[in-house]
């Protein structure tokens, strides 16, 4: 059932240059979520740097959580500037600096790390994930200005898309030109790398954060050469940005698919990272993954998460953002539960496996196979659950507070972001077992589907 909404005013479509150069920051910053996040750095550090799968999982995980604890606090204040109060760019410009240095702080995260330099690790990587959110936060807010409300879903998803194959195009140029892969001395394509970096002290490990700080200035020139900024000031009567964010929050009772869309958004958005937080370090836990198969297993689900985010775009505006968002929820369900019932010796929970063979070949295990095939069914439906989130926001939203919206939209996703991850790392220690800390992400998406299904559509406007 469609909703109406009324009082809409044509948004024009900004030149192609803009366009693409917004989408430019996801390019630019997915290197932090792909390179360090998930695929590579994330399971160096609780395999190598701590040395010890569960410990480093579990102190990865408290790192994540007060990282969300940071989003949830001041993303609110964020968002109330974001609702027309003037310029957005200064702000990315700030949180993109203090994210460049934390992310180049990754470099001390040496094997077998001291207790001292393990908490500096952490505290680069919490203030990189903070900074990360905050510059989005500005970023999601100016994309309703680029075209109209019928377009929002392609050029979502193609953001998206964009930052998948930025993702792709990093792990190729880490992985495959100037990491070194095991005790080889070449890269994955079996090349010579292009810098020379000392395989005992895992260098090639640690220059992800360094390449991926550079890798961020530099494709966001453009962004801060041709984004329009938003330089109006709503008019307002004075009060704080807060007192008006607060109206907006006390007024949610009377706008029920806004309240059960971000109320949905803020439980599956915390199962959904916790995915991306620990996959790549129970992947490499379970079957003892080193930086070639960390890398060709990141590559695969990249490529497949870009393709997702273009179709889930198409699908977004010719059926419904909805559509998207809840068939995206199961099939992500389905992948996880499936991506748990593998282990070294076992799929499907109960089916007896041969486990990895020493020495053997990328993914040459029954195993490896099965666990990589339902990788493949979240990194595809991974990405359309968020594009398709940021335009349906900008469908339900009221179109003369749009923008404050997007601000509350920002908190929704980042208020319990510590919640998963702060749940996962608990359960690890408690038990001991990755798998059950890990199975405790379930629980985030079946009460997001749940409450996603109650959201009705609102009527389409150009």
């Amino acid at each position: 059932m469609a909703t109406p909404q009324t009082g809409a005013t044509a948004t024009a479509r900004a030149p192609l240059r803009a366009r693409i150069s917004w989408m430019l920051f996801d390019w630019s910053v997915q290197p932090f979520y792909t390179l360090i996040l998930t695929f590579l750095f994330a399971p160096y550090f609780a395999n190598v740097v701590v040395g010890d799968g569960p410990q480093g999982q579990s102190m990865w995980g408290f790192g994540a959580a007060i990282a969300g604890i940071f989003i949830a606090l001041g993303s609110p204040f964020l968002g109330a500037f974001a609702d027309g109060r003037g310029q957005r760019k200064p702000w990315i410009a700030l949180f993109s600096v203090i994210l460049a240095i934390a992310m180049a702080s990754l470099w001390i995260a040496t094997p077998a790390a001291p207790s001292s330099t393990i908490y500096l690790v952490l505290l680069a990587f919490i203030i990189a994930t903070v900074c990360a959110e905050y510059t989005a936060v500005f970023t999601n807010a100016i994309m309703p200005s680029l075209v109209p409300q019928s377009e929002l879903g392609r050029l979502s998803g193609s953001g998206w898309a964009c930052g998948y194959f930025g993702g792709l195009a990093s792990l190729f140029l880490v992985a495959g030109l100037i990491v070194p892969m095991g005790d080889r001395g070449t890269t994955m394509f079996g090349l010579d790398p292009l810098l020379p970096l000392d395989t005992s002290t895992r260098e090639g490990d640690r220059i992800v954060g360094p390449l991926s700080a550079v890798w961020y200035l530099v494709f966001m020139i453009p962004f801060f050469l041709f984004v329009p900024d938003i330089k109006q000031k709503r008019v307002h009567d004075g009060r704080p940005a807060t007192a008006e964010l607060w109206d907006t929050v006390r007024a949610l009772p009377q706008n029920r698919d806004m309240l059960f869309f971000l109320a949905a958004r803020m439980i599956y958005t915390d199962g959904l990272t916790a995915i991306f937080t620990f996959g790549g370090i129970y992947g490499a836990s379970v079957f003892g993954w080193g930086p070639l198969e960390l890398g060709i297993f990141g590559i695969i689900l990249t490529l497949i998460g870009a393709f997702g985010a273009l179709i889930g775009g198409v699908l977004d505006d010719h059926i419904s953002a909805k559509f998207v968002i809840v068939t995206a929820l199961f099939l992500l369900l389905l992948g996880a539960i499936g991506i748990l019932s593998v282990d070294k010796n076992h799929v499907l929970f109960f089916l007896d496996v041969a486990p990895k063979e020493a020495g053997s070949g990328p993914f040459s295990s029954a195993g490896e196979q099965v666990f990589l095939a339902f990788a493949i069914v979240v990194g595809l439906v991974a990405a359309p659950v968020q594009s398709s989130s940021r335009s349906l926001l900008a469908r339900l939203a009221p179109p003369d507070k749009i923008t404050q919206y997007f601000g509350l939209f920002a908190f929704s996703g980042k208020v319990t972001a510590f919640l998963a991850p702060l749940l996962v790392a608990l359960v690890t220690a408690v038990t001991q077992s990755q798998r059950i800390g890990m199975a405790a992400i379930t629980l985030f998406l079946i009460v997001g589907m749940a409450l996603m299904a109650k959201v009705r559509m609102p009527a389409r406007r150009d």
